[in-house]
This record gives C-alpha cells, structure tokens and sequence, in this order.
C-alpha cells in the first residue's frame, strides 16, 4: 500500500472528512484492521484565509508548497490537497514537490464524465466560483461548468466561511443550498465544490446527480495506494 499524502486545515471540518472516508475505503477494500497510510499536514486556516481575501496567493503558494515538501519528506508517495479553493495554487505545489499531485478537478470530472453528463452548476467558495483557475480546468474535459447567480454565489459563499468552516450545520442553510441548486438552469448535474459543502447537502436533499468533490478525489487517492 503506497502513503496517501495530505495537505489539510483548510479548514480541520473538512480534513477530518478526508482521513475519514480514506481510512473507511481502504477499511471496505481489505477488510479487517486495514487502514490508511497517511502523511497529514494540517495548516492554520486563519493564515491561509487572510492571504486569501488579500489576494496574497504567492504567499499561499509558498506555505503550501513548503508544506507538500514536508509531507514528501515524511514518507507520502502521492499528495492531495484536501481542498477547492486551494488547487489555485496546485501548480506552484506540484513544483514544489517529486511525487504526483491528485487534482481534484480532474477526478471531478472523470466523474462526471463516466456519469454521461456535460453540462453541471458548481456550488464552491467566492474564489472558486468566480476565478477562472477551477472552472477551465473543469472545461478542459469538455464540460460546460454553470455558476449560481452573484446574489446566490454570496449566500453559498457566506454559509461556508461563516458556518460549516466552523462546523455550524443547519437545516435553515440546508434549504438555502437547495434553493440555489433549483435555480440552476439547464444543469444535469452539480458539483458540490468546496469541501465543506458535503457535510451540508448530499444526494437524497437534491434532485439532480451531485459530485461530492472530497469523496471523488480520495477515492481516487485509495485506487492510486492500492494499485
């Protein structure tokens, strides 16, 4: 089994998630005690959060990339970083390190792909939404990726810095997903990117296919370790 390095904290509630669904895969695949090999690096979200609304994001670059060189060198044979916003900085990352970087774009849209859709509405943070660096690298596997309006973009984007990075669940912002999701026209599907969101809404609260993001990528990060 090779080791499944991740970049995390950005923010814990959703980290948690990842070393959780990665042990519970390799769990369900080899059965027994079976567990994950993992390298976790788990930064303070507060730092990350301030280069972010600064637009500082060499910065970002610089302390996740000095991070991944501290998960290679503890012993990870392949790299996640365990959030949306973040893949902005994903070249800087891979750079930075010798071992290869799941993109968590890519194992997106192979989802969505094998699914036979072509047209999905990306729910995600301000930055992902908005900024180009996630949407193209969704549109270079010949998706058409639908945005929420700026007045829907503001409420998703609220409800995750302001509640579930803070693990704050609430039926009331459950509805409001919801809601948002409905006004998506001509969607087949949504993609739930942010990694918050998943603990938020899933499958049974909408009705078009969704693609959990952090489920997708660490299911590709256990294919690669078992491999």
């Amino acid at each position: 089994m090779l080791t499944i390095g991740m970049l995390g904290g950005m923010s814990w509630e959703s980290t948690a998630e990842y070393y959780r669904l990665a042990n519970t895969a390799v769990r369900e695949r080899l059965g027994g005690l079976h567990s994950a090999r993992i390298v976790l690096h788990s930064v303070d979200f507060a730092e990350i959060e301030r280069m972010q609304v600064e637009s500082r994001w060499d910065d970002a670059a610089k302390a996740l990339a000095q991070a991944a060189q501290q998960v290679q060198a503890g012993g990870a044979d392949l790299l996640l970083i365990c959030t949306n916003t973040m893949h902005k900085v994903y070249d800087q990352v891979q750079a930075a390190v010798d071992i290869p970087v799941v993109h968590l774009g890519d194992t997106t849209a192979a989802a969505i792909k094998a699914a036979g859709l072509t047209t999905v509405g990306l729910l995600g943070t301000g930055f992902t939404m908005v900024q180009p660096f996630y949407r193209e690298r969704l549109e270079q596997h010949g998706l058409t990726v639908l945005l929420p309006s700026p007045e829907d973009q503001a409420t998703v984007h609220r409800i995750i810095y302001d509640e579930l990075c803070l693990g704050i669940v609430t039926d009331e912002s459950r509805r409001a997903y919801q809601q948002v999701v409905d006004r998506f026209e001509g969607a087949q599907g949504v993609i739930l990117g942010c990694t918050e969101i998943e603990l938020l809404i899933s499958q049974d609260d909408v009705p078009l296919p969704v693609f959990p993001t952090t489920r997708l990528h660490v299911e590709a990060a256990v294919d690669r370790a078992l491999a």
